[in-house]
């Protein structure tokens, strides 16, 4: 998997090392000597992650970082500090600036790589989400990055898999104030919960007495309900073969034994960070899906929707041989409502009743507005005479009482239906939905009509009126 990584570092044989390491794995190598450059770079989006040093002459590494992460349009860029500096202090300041992750020089280059994939993956998947959200963006719905900045990652539901008590109880006593935490001895048992207990976060010992903490780690990756969920890993020193093999699996982050309170409280608020921006974007994704096949003044499905979903409701019921019922109506003299009361009172018409006829229709109906006044219901695995009778209920339910068009006005209307079923009308049940719908418009309005058998085998006879009103 590729990338465009930016190194930033004002000493050129540092430099020229991480290039030449980089590109021998097909990565992309963007330099960068000082700080101004790199922001400029990253706000240009010229680069998907960022190596840093910190010890730089103007801005030091940790500002980079810090404006980096507080811009919100490149807040999602990975950071990784590249530096000497050692000490925990150190780890924290730049994990506390919004950093990935911290290493050390001379750099292992095993860990390295193992980083810069892990967050390739991550950004590829990020990418995508965030395409889709700026166009969600574009169409008003929300703006899709400003929560990253402010976002404070405190407060998120982490379960630990940990069964040994001593280091269990670590990691609770270092998060149980910041974060509602619970604790699972028992692998089997976190697979489930993690699945169902909506966590935000999730961390493996890889150093389970009773289970492979990275087969976990796997199965926790492979499962749908769990996959997005961040994990952090905890090792022991010596693991190091295991810890970057968890990278791999596609564990987040890890962190080693012994457990420094602070780094682990950092860690652990840079995944909910990253989690929260990752499920904004998805919420904007599927608002902006939902907007795309939703009627705005109704609610209902709106023509988009039909379109897409009738073909594969007429195929699959040919295929099962099953039945398909369609009802169409609309509103009886709806023009002269506009024209007498107004647009707006013909909106709060429409509002109403879209509200009182979905209350009528059954739950495995699809209720759409195709235009205007005009309304389709799909009714799956439904024959004519079941379907009439929903027809029936949907008229009279209309006719029965007014509907409030503004303040102490209201207005009684009726509808038209045409019913059809796919058994008599095979490919053309739109069609002769419509028609039916006219034939009750021209016997009187106010009825439903349904198509019969006969008129399907050439021999018309005329449609059924279910009910008059």
């Amino acid at each position: 998997m590729t990338a465009r990584v930016l190194v930033v570092d004002d000493n050129l044989p540092n430099v020229k090392l991480l290039e030449a390491r980089l590109s021998t794995e097909y990565y992309e190598v963007v330099t960068a000597s000082n700080g101004a450059d790199a922001l400029a770079i990253c706000a240009r989006g010229e680069c998907d992650i960022v190596l840093l040093d910190v010890m730089m002459p103007g801005m030091n590494g940790f500002e980079v970082c810090r404006r980096l992460k507080a811009d919100p349009l490149t807040a999602h860029i990975p950071v990784v500090m590249v530096t000497a500096l050692d000490q925990t202090s150190d780890r924290l300041m730049g994990l506390e600036a919004g950093a990935d992750d911290f290493l050390t020089k001379p750099i292992d280059e095993a860990a390295l790589l193992a980083r810069v994939r892990s967050l390739a993956r991550l950004r590829l998947s990020l990418d995508e989400l965030r395409m889709r959200a700026m166009r969600a963006a574009k169409m008003g719905i929300g703006k899709s990055f400003d929560s990253a900045a402010v976002e404070t990652g405190l407060g998120g539901r982490v379960l630990v898999v940990d069964d040994r008590r001593s280091s269990a109880g670590t990691i609770y006593g270092a998060l149980k104030d910041l974060h509602e935490v619970e604790v699972e001895p028992d692998a089997s048992e976190a697979l489930i919960e993690g699945a169902a207990g909506g966590y935000d976060l999730l961390i493996v010992s890889l150093s389970l007495e009773a289970y492979d903490g990275l087969r976990l780690c796997s199965q926790i990756r492979s499962i749908e309900a769990t996959r997005e969920l961040p994990i952090l890993a905890i090792a022991e020193p010596e693991e190091r073969v295991r810890m970057l093999r968890c990278l791999d699996l596609g564990v987040n982050d890890y962190l080693l034994r012994p457990i420094e309170r602070h780094e682990l409280v950092a860690r652990v608020r840079t995944q909910l960070r990253r989690k929260r921006y990752a499920d904004n974007l998805r919420e904007k994704v599927e608002a902006s899906l939902e907007m795309a096949v939703v009627d705005a003044l109704t609610g209902l499905h709106n023509r988009r929707f039909f379109d897409g979903v009738f073909p594969s409701l007429m195929e699959e019921a040919k295929r099962k041989a099953r039945p398909l019922s369609v009802m169409m109506f609309d509103i009886d003299h709806f023009k002269s409502v506009n024209d007498a009361h107004g647009h707006e009172a013909g909106d709060r018409l429409l509002q109403g009743l879209a509200g009182r006829v979905r209350a009528l229709v059954r739950g495995s109906d699809m209720f759409c507005r195709l235009s205007g006044d005009e309304f389709v219901i799909l009714m799956p695995d439904t024959r004519v005479d079941v379907g009439a009778k929903v027809a029936e209920r949907v008229r009279a339910g209309v006719a029965g009482a007014a509907f409030p068009i503004g303040k102490s006005r209201s207005l009684s209307t009726t509808i038209s239906i045409g019913l059809a079923e796919s058994a008599h009308a095979g490919p053309d049940l739109l069609r002769e939905a419509d028609r039916a719908l006219y034939r009750s418009k021209e016997g009187g309005r106010n009825r439903v009509f349904v198509d019969t058998p006969a008129e399907q085998s050439g021999k018309f006879t005329g449609f059924r009126v279910v009910r008059t009103g």
